[in-house]
């Protein structure tokens, strides 16, 4: 029989968490009280809230959700709070490397403005980054529902942080609103600053999105993108292009994607030579961090542990690490498939 490793030590990428989805729920309590916010059962039960993200009317709950939690996110403190312990989280699972995805306009009228905002959630992260010991930057995402002029000017402000922590451009929300091409511009600014280009697509839509996505803003990251295994010649495409799809299983069956786990594509992307780099999403609202996917890909998929070293190895390439960090966590990937 063959030895099982622990996932929580094979070093990973985690490209795919979302800012205030990776709190913890005994914080979102805290700062619920500290500030007078009620919240739904939903948010207190101490289970994962029951969503079906695929059609309006359950997207909306979970938005609504979403909305709530973050509404308990108001100074300074409560977003270090946060960003320091999704990287305490991250390291317990062994994540040597965490792109945080936010988008800051969300936060800006609590934290005194759109610059502001920003440069308070870069400074959490370098802080965080130095405490722990995790490799942490930031993804700036725009908002999919949002006019793409919004989105041409978090690319622009994305690319002036470039230098401060800010890796990525990404496009998140409801991919059933807003034609991809729409942000073409917004994402022309942001590839043109040398940042990388991570929108969301193939999630609650099907193939056409993540074709979308590649054709239209050039996508070097398909934020889930588990849609494409509808298409075998898109996955082809992804392959031979060796665009990475952050696949979040945990997350495709909270939202009602898939109905069970192993109806999670993971072996049609795995074994077309689709990149994968697995994430959470959002742990508070989904029950499960990172370790957790690579669990699922073993039970559910039955993924052997030289499998789920090479999803790890496939996360690390994906990144924006530097080398250095990359030749370390692979390195760290070698020794652990070999203890």
């Amino acid at each position: 029989m063959e030895h099982v490793r622990n996932v929580s030590l094979l070093p990973k990428a985690h490209l795919h968490l979302h800012f205030t989805g990776s709190m913890r729920p005994g914080t979102l309590l805290e700062l619920a009280d500290k500030y007078g916010v009620h919240l739904p059962e939903a948010l207190t039960s101490g289970e994962p809230p029951k969503l079906r993200a695929t059609d309006e009317r359950g997207w909306f709950r979970f938005q609504r959700l979403y909305d709530i939690a973050r509404s308990c996110l108001r100074s300074p403190e409560d977003i270090q709070r946060l960003v320091r312990e999704a990287a305490e989280e991250d390291v317990r699972d062994g994540s040597g490397w965490l792109e945080i995805q936010v988008d800051p306009t969300s936060y800006a009228p609590m934290l005194g403005g759109l610059i502001p905002a920003l440069e308070i959630i870069l400074d959490a992260v370098d802080r965080a980054a130095r405490d722990t010991g995790l490799g942490m930057r930031v993804l700036v995402a725009a908002n999919r529902v949002k006019h793409p002029l919004d989105a041409r000017t978090l690319a622009r402000l994305a690319v002036r942080y470039a230098d401060r922590g800010v890796v990525g451009f990404g496009l998140s929300n409801d991919e059933r609103r807003g034609m991809a091409r729409d942000f073409d511009r917004a994402f022309a600014i942001a590839r043109e600053g040398g940042l990388l280009a991570a929108p969301h697509g193939g999630e609650l839509t099907g193939p056409a999105s993540v074709r979308d996505c590649m054709d239209d803003l050039r996508a070097a990251r398909i934020g889930h993108g588990v849609r494409a295994a509808e298409d075998p010649r898109l996955l082809r495409k992804l392959a031979e292009r060796g665009v990475t799809c952050e696949v979040c299983p945990s997350s495709n069956v909270a939202l009602g994607v898939y109905e069970k786990p192993t109806d999670v594509p993971l072996r049609t992307l795995f074994e077309a030579g689709v990149p994968m780099a697995l994430g959470a999403d959002d742990p508070l609202l989904f029950g499960s961090r990172l370790a957790a996917q690579y669990e699922l890909a073993r039970g559910s998929h039955g993924f052997t542990d030289a499998e789920l070293a090479e999803l790890a190895r496939q996360s690390v390439r994906a990144s924006a690490a530097p080398e250095g960090v990359r030749a370390k966590m692979l390195s760290g990937i070698d020794d652990w498939l070999s203890s």
